[in-house]
């Protein structure tokens, strides 16, 4: 749907599922597509200059700060979630495409569900830990990515409250959210 001001409907971000649910399914899978991309680059661009280690998740973080205040849409942004995603699939492919994998079946199997996207991040998220930690054992790595799937985390579920809260409306309840942008749209 051309011409939707993505900040004035729905969550009021620019995420994928934002984006899916009032401009379309495949502008949606878009942008999600993108903003895992720009995790995987700021990853891969940092190893390529010779960053190691847990330091990857200086340029990591870097990267989530930058989608969350974007220069180029006046300091508004997503909320991280799938730059979160890329970083972890650049930093271990295999499980990190599995934890992706898994989070994107949990939001695809459960969208009547409440919460659905934090509640596929979350559970994304964990099974990748518990693959990376069983297997890779680096621990100043771990917990940097850990502080920082954190941090992403707990920003985004602070904002779905503050939405709620303020708006008195549950983005994730399909009814409630496409009422309340019509109410917005209209007013």
């Amino acid at each position: 749907k051309a011409g939707v001001d993505i900040f004035s409907v729905g969550t009021g971000l620019a995420g994928a599922s934002n984006v899916k649910r009032y401009v379309g399914k495949k502008r949606g899978g878009t942008v999600g597509l993108v903003d895992l991309t720009k995790g995987v680059l700021a990853v891969v661009a940092s190893i390529l200059i010779g960053v190691e280690g847990a330091w990857v998740a200086l340029p990591a973080l870097a990267a989530i700060l930058g989608h969350w205040k974007s220069v180029f849409t006046g300091f508004r942004g997503g909320d991280g979630l799938a730059i979160l995603g890329g970083i972890m699939v650049a930093m271990f492919p295999f499980y990190g495409f599995i934890g992706v994998l898994v989070g994107v079946l949990v939001a695809f199997g459960g969208q009547k569900l409440p919460y659905t996207s934090l509640f596929s991040v979350v559970i994304g998220y964990a099974t990748l830990a518990a693959l990376v930690v069983n297997a890779n054992g680096d621990l100043p790595l771990a917990l940097g990515l850990g502080g920082l799937s954190a941090l992403v985390l707990a920003r985004a579920i602070l904002g779905h409250r503050r939405r709620r809260d303020n708006d008195g409306v549950d983005w994730d309840d399909m009814d409630d959210a496409e009422g309340a942008a019509d109410q917005r749209r209209y007013s």
